[in-house]
C-alpha cells in the first residue's frame, strides 16, 4: 500500500443503515442488509459515472451528514450498468489485508445484487467488482467539482 491521500468526505449512509441514499439525499432503495461501511462522497471530485466520487470510511458509525477529514488507502473500482466507477476506502490507519479482503468480498456481492436490482428496473448493463486500485489512480481518474456542476446527468 503506498502513502494515502488525505480527503473530505461526506457520510451519506451511515454503517449499519439500510437506506441507500446517493448524494442527493434522496433514497435510491431499502436494503435488505444493513451497510457494512460508512459510505458517502468526497465533494471536490465528481466520479466516472458523473456523480460525487464514491468513499467508504472504515471504524465506527458516523452519522449522516458528518463531514469528516480522512485518508484514502485505495479503491475499488466498481462497474453498475457497464458505466465504471471508483470507490475510495478510507481510514485513519492503513487498513489491514483482512479488511481490505472483507471490502472486496462485499462489492463482488453488492454487484450481483445491483444487478439483480437493475434488471427489475429495467436498467441493462453489466455490474462487477472490478478489483482494488491505488488511491492516487481513483483521485487521478476523477475530475474537480466545478462552481458548475448541478449534480448527475445519469439517473441512479
Amino acid at each position: 500500500m503506498t502513502t494515502a491521500a488525505e480527503i473530505e468526505v461526506v457520510i451519506e449512509i451511515p454503517k449499519g443503515s439500510f437506506l441507500k441514499r446517493g448524494s442527493t439525499g434522496h433514497i435510491d432503495f431499502v436494503s435488505p442488509l444493513p451497510c457494512p461501511f460508512n459510505y458517502g462522497s468526497v465533494p471536490d471530485y465528481i466520479g466516472l459515472e458523473g456523480d460525487l466520487l464514491d468513499a467508504l470510511v472504515l471504524g465506527p458509525r458516523l452519522a449522516a451528514g458528518t463531514r469528516i477529514r480522512t485518508r484514502a488507502w485505495g479503491a475499488v473500482t466498481f462497474t453498475d450498468r457497464g458505466m465504471s466507477d471508483d470507490k475510495l476506502v478510507c481510514a485513519a490507519h492503513a487498513p489491514s489485508a483482512a479488511q481490505c479482503d472483507r471490502v472486496l468480498r462485499f462489492f463482488r456481492l453488492y454487484a450481483r445484487c445491483k444487478g439483480v436490482l437493475n434488471w427489475w428496473r429495467g436498467r441493462c448493463g453489466r455490474n462487477a467488482c472490478e478489483g482494488w486500485i491505488e488511491a492516487g489512480a481513483a483521485l487521478g481518474r476523477a475530475r474537480p467539482r466545478t462552481a458548475g456542476w448541478s449534480g448527475p446527468t445519469v439517473p441512479f
